[in-house]
């Protein structure tokens, strides 16, 4: 059903990197969870006014309260494909982590509603209204919302957004409390047990953990939280093979928005070779960045001495004596600067954290290096690995 809908409404599926493309996918998923929640809504306000069922009048609420979900996903889908501007200059995309984290707040305020009527309802247990027509409804409501779960992950997926992402684990936790409601109706029709109460403190924590983690995941992603490692892993992958560049550090990204990263790496090449040659191997390098991962990738190059053994030797015994310490530390831009009476070895130092403590790290560098050679004395700048 969602791959006959993007082949009906979007023109050129496939490519999802351009800007409009992604807006109309974002668009499709939010209009069809307003059109489907607004229909479930006034089924079941139909239902629950002949019927009399509080269950369904409720559930009925519910699907408008998503349906607001949904129309804050289309909103600001639509909001973020707008361009670049004076005052806006790396665009508007972050507007969609903005509506994410609207979703993650409806789904919180749902989780704190279901969890104060299941209180309510243990403290104050009363028989529900149950009839076949009301089980119908609601299973085919369990049934739709199971669907558009699928709908939203899939869209979600092709165009990495973030607001259809929260928007599918809505549906989810939607098909949850819909479904504690018919467990319930039926635990009651059939040996007439009055558990509802019970079954919705359980379905609350559920919802109130979902809108948690949608609500965390959005705000790390407006913060600058860690970038994602498969995109570390692909961007090391492609740089390193190319000849002139024999090492990667300072890493950054930059988000923006889906589809908005920007990142710098330092790339270390060799001293001895022409620069020209190695700035035409850095420009191929980032235009294959641009192609391949839809990344802008600025790329510094920092020269390396790589025909002196004695300071490849060195380097190599420093960076063993780091990985000893700590597997996860690592050196670069080292050099050996000859003095009158002592050796300056200067390089950086690549931290996994902030919190290391770093004059003990340099205590037990300075006593390494000195028992090699007393000369020896260490100029060394630490840097955290952000990636």
């Amino acid at each position: 059903m969602t791959n006959w809908l993007i082949r009906l409404f979007i023109k050129t599926p496939r490519d999802v990197s351009n800007r409009n493309v992604r807006a109309a996918y974002g668009t499709l998923g939010s209009v069809t969870g307003i059109i489907l929640n607004v229909l479930l809504a006034a089924l079941k306000f139909i239902v629950g006014t002949v019927s009399g069922s509080l269950a369904a009048t409720a559930d009925a609420v519910n699907n408008l309260s998503d349906s607001m979900g949904s129309l804050m996903s289309l909103v600001t889908v639509r909001m973020a494909v707008k361009p670049n501007d004076r005052s806006h200059p790396f665009g508007h995309g972050r507007l969609e982590y903005l509506g994410a984290l609207a979703v993650g707040v409806i789904i919180l305020i749902a989780g704190v509603k279901l969890l104060i009527e299941g209180v309510r309802t243990i403290v104050h247990p009363a028989a529900m209204n149950v009839s076949v027509p009301i089980l119908i409804l609601l299973a085919a409501s369990i049934l739709a919302k199971l669907w558009l779960y699928f709908h939203y992950r899939k869209i979600a997926g092709l165009i990495d957004s973030k607001t259809l992402s929260a928007a599918a684990k809505d549906s989810l936790t939607d098909m949850l409390a819909t479904g504690s409601v018919v467990v319930s109706m039926l635990l009651q029709l059939l040996f007439g047990w009055r558990i509802d109460g019970y079954i919705g403190v359980l379905v609350a924590l559920f919802v109130l953990k979902a809108g948690f983690d949608v609500c965390r995941d959005t705000v790390d992603s407006l913060l600058g939280g860690k970038p994602d490692p498969h995109l570390i892993r692909d961007i090391k992958s492609i740089l390193l093979k190319y000849d002139e560049i024999s090492g990667l550090h300072d890493l950054i990204i930059h988000d923006y928005g889906p589809g908005r990263c920007i990142a710098s790496v330092h790339a270390e090449v060799s001293a001895g070779s022409e620069i020209v040659a190695i700035h035409e191997a850095i420009d191929r390098a980032e235009r294959e960045l641009k192609d391949a991962l839809g990344i802008e990738v600025l790329i510094h190059m920092d020269p390396i001495v790589t025909d002196d053994l004695r300071s490849n030797a060195l380097r190599k015994q420093i960076a063993a004596h780091l990985k000893s310490l700590d597997s996860r530390l690592s050196l670069h831009d080292f050099r050996m600067v000859p003095g009158e009476t002592q050796i300056n070895l200067v390089f950086d130092c690549l931290l996994p954290n902030a919190d290391v403590d770093r004059d003990k790290l340099l205590a037990s560098l300075l006593s390494f290096v000195k028992q090699l050679d007393s000369r020896y004395e260490l100029v060394v700048q630490f840097d955290t690995d952000f990636s």
